[in-house]
């Protein structure tokens, strides 16, 4: 896609630096909420219906309002929106939580001219001259940022997961702001609180928003892992990173729900090899990739030779998530865990 396409494309959308916009936008989408209530309010009085206020907040038209501000938004408000649909959804009303879910697809990208100003603060004006090749379409844009192909100079197939710009400085307004609309509108049970969980999202994105963090946690990974030839976890290029960009060598891969349509004795395998990549993570690792979002997973098909499906491999991404566990913790854990194999309720 060229640039002038995709300054057009409808798909994009500028990303509110400042932390005075993105309240605004937030306000936006209380307004709009409120004034889609007072019109389903209107038309359930009309037919002799008592609406609650929850059946007034939770109609399709509302969930769409706010998964379009939270979209375009992007950041720590798209973010806490998808933590809370997994983390709280057994808490949280299922209407509610269905909208937030919607949120861990694909986010809104930025238009060109905002694009290039992230990529020239942090390579300089020339920044085409240490790239071969750099597509402006993005090959997929989450919460935090979005990923664009290209080749460096040496040749190599490589994506720069690229930051949204303002999205470090917003995160704790973000956050207590989509809090205080939560407890406002009435959705949150009384006696929820979900204050720790705020406080831990706080700490967590501000560790997701800078990528030299998680450069490091993905060297971190690779050496853990050793000569495993399941897993995939793709080379970085730390001369091409910052807190803002990451560049890491391209691999492709399809959804990892694609697995479904495989033999069961190979989604059997997957899923084992999963598992004990987890507690690896955890009781040998002391490190563990905290986001279940699928999308921080890929898959690679195989075939045998008669051409029929074979084991294939699992790509890593999204390392930001990654917390360190003391050994301490992790020895309790354990002990935790022999006891429950063994019946041992004291």
């Amino acid at each position: 896609m060229s640039r002038k396409k995709l300054s057009k494309d409808k798909n994009t959308s500028p990303v509110p630096t400042k932390r005075l916009s993105r309240l605004a936008r937030l306000g936006k989408m209380a307004v709009s909420v409120t004034g889609g209530m007072i019109a389903e309010g209107t038309r359930q009085l009309a037919t002799r219906q008592r609406p609650t206020l929850k059946d007034l907040l939770l109609t399709p038209a509302n969930a769409q309002r706010i998964t379009k501000e939270l979209r375009q938004l992007r950041g720590a408000a798209m973010k806490l929106g998808q933590m809370l649909s997994m983390e709280s959804g057994d808490l949280l009303p299922k209407e509610l939580t269905d909208i937030l879910s919607t949120l861990r697809a694909d986010a809104r990208a930025m238009p060109f001219q905002q694009l290039e100003a992230v990529l020239i603060e942090n390579f300089g004006e020339d920044w085409q001259e240490i790239l071969y090749q750099f597509s402006f379409a993005p090959l997929a844009a989450a919460s935090i940022g979005q990923v664009h192909r290209a080749i460096s100079t040496s040749g190599k197939a490589i994506v720069l997961k690229i930051q949204y710009p303002g999205v470090r400085e917003s995160i704790v307004s973000d956050v207590d702001n989509v809090a205080m609309l939560l407890k406002l509108s009435g959705l949150l049970p009384s006696h929820l609180n979900i204050d720790p969980l705020l406080e831990d999202a706080k700490k967590q994105l501000k560790d997701e928003a800078n990528y030299r963090t998680e450069l490091n946690y993905m060297e971190a990974y690779r050496e853990k892992l050793g000569d495993n030839s399941f897993f995939i976890i793709p080379t970085t290029f730390p001369l091409l990173s910052s807190e803002n960009i990451l560049a890491m060598t391209y691999h492709p891969g399809i959804a990892i729900e694609s697995i479904q349509s495989l033999p069961q004795v190979l989604r059997n395998e997957i899923m084992t090899r999963l598992f004990e990549m987890m507690f690896k993570e955890f009781f040998e690792f002391n490190l563990v990739q905290t986001d279940p979002n699928f999308a921080n997973y890929l898959y690679q098909p195989a075939q045998d030779k008669n051409k029929q499906p074979a084991l294939g491999k699992i790509i890593l991404l999204d390392f930001g998530a990654t917390r360190k566990f003391t050994q301490r913790f992790v020895n309790r854990y354990r002990k935790l865990l022999k006891a429950l194999v063994n019946a041992d309720r004291d």
